[in-house]
């Protein structure tokens, strides 16, 4: 197809993200957006410029003949009935993470795109950051001589204000192990290859929002955690979680261990948060056991790119592997399934931090606390 059209389903923050980054597409434009909200709507519509219909239901989106694919960008607790919506329209889609906040969700949805043959790509962006994606190119062509271990640091600014603040709430997020650290955990199992058989965390809700009050309600949002998980091949992750903590060098810091090296990835923040708001390089470095000599590379990732968005540039490099997938065929690089077993563990890392317990995750994603 000569021009591809997308279709955004959700157009707050995120959504307006993905706009930005499909304007940078050569064969690609945003012919229709849906949001309930007015202002994020117009916005929406704006960004992706003449031509782009606005909604206020995405049923009725979906009712035009406007689209070629679309992008699910919605608040995390509508990801189920949107999907459900959107699924027997049998286009390609871009669903943003997490997949679903319950494991029954994720379940349901799995079991209704069986029954299509256009392809759901989970939207797990840090994938594509150009020095994770040197770190696990340094995995496969054995650089660090295999993985014994993997632990990631996220030290970054609070939650932002959103539409409704539905980002302060366990209950429309699924919490924050799961809305924020499936991307992490479905980095572990992409370095590790191999699936998380337990998990314990010790988390609590420290410092952020204790002074706000939304319809009555408190914010109950972890905003800080330590997560250990074991693999069932033996292999080890561990995630370092910090909401309070802006203007650190380095937002993520992403290590594997194996027995020839360690490998780091460490990738700043957006430039709007940091103190002088410029952007800044990755890096990635290599430190061999052999030498003790670090070997350390700069990442320059295009301005353009990193000022479409939040994500150090990978939500455009997603795009370009969804474009091309929508556009040639193939299958996503992120599976529903992909999609279903990062809310798998960020549901038992919150089982366990309120409980303090184990949490040992067993075939059925059935999720059981260790005696």
């Amino acid at each position: 197809m000569s021009e591809i059209r997308y279709g955004i389903i959700g157009s707050g923050m995120m959504g307006q993200e993905h706009i930005r980054n499909i304007n940078l597409i050569d064969g690609a434009r945003v012919t229709a957006v849906s949001d309930p909200d007015r202002d994020m709507r117009d916005r929406a519509q704006a960004l992706a410029g003449s031509g782009c219909r606005a909604f206020d239901r995405h049923q009725d989106l979906l009712s035009e003949d406007l689209c070629d694919a679309l992008v699910i960008a919605a608040p995390n607790h509508l990801h189920h009935p949107i999907l459900m919506d959107v699924l027997p329209a049998n286009l390609p889609v871009l669903a943003e993470k997490p997949l679903c906040t319950t494991l029954a969700d994720c379940e349901e949805v799995l079991a209704a795109a069986a029954r299509r043959s256009a392809p759901v790509w989970v939207a797990m962006e840090y994938r594509y950051m150009p020095p994770v994606e040197r770190l696990l190119a340094a995995v496969g062509t054995g650089e660090t001589g295999g993985v014994r271990m993997v632990s990631i640091r996220e030290h970054r600014f609070p939650f932002l204000p959103k539409v409704g603040n539905w980002n302060r709430f366990n209950a429309m997020t699924g919490g924050t192990l799961v809305e924020k650290c499936c991307h992490f955990f479905d980095l572990m199992r992409l370095i590790t290859g191999a699936e998380a058989s337990r998990v314990y965390a010790s988390g609590a809700a420290d410092v952020n929002f204790h002074n706000e009050l939304h319809d009555g309600r408190r914010p109950d949002i972890l905003d800080n955690a330590f997560v250990v998980i074991d693999f069932a091949n033996g292999m080890r992750g561990m995630l370092e979680l910090c909401m309070f903590a802006e203007g650190s060098q380095w937002q993520e810091t992403i290590t594997v261990i194996g027995e020839a090296a360690k490998a780091e990835a460490r990738v700043p923040g957006p430039a709007r948060f940091a103190p002088d708001k410029l952007e800044r390089d990755s890096e990635f470095v290599l430190s061999p056991r052999s030498t003790k000599l670090e070997q350390r590379e700069v990442i320059h990732v295009d301005h353009s790119i990193l000022a479409a968005g939040d994500h150090h540039g990978s939500t455009f490099f997603q795009h370009q592997k969804f474009f091309a997938m929508v556009r040639d065929g193939g299958q996503p690089d992120v599976t529903l399934e992909d999609g279903l077993k990062s809310v798998r563990i960020g549901l038992a890392a919150e089982q366990s931090a309120r409980t303090g317990q184990a949490v040992v995750l067993e075939e059925a994603f059935d999720l059981k606390t260790a005696v």
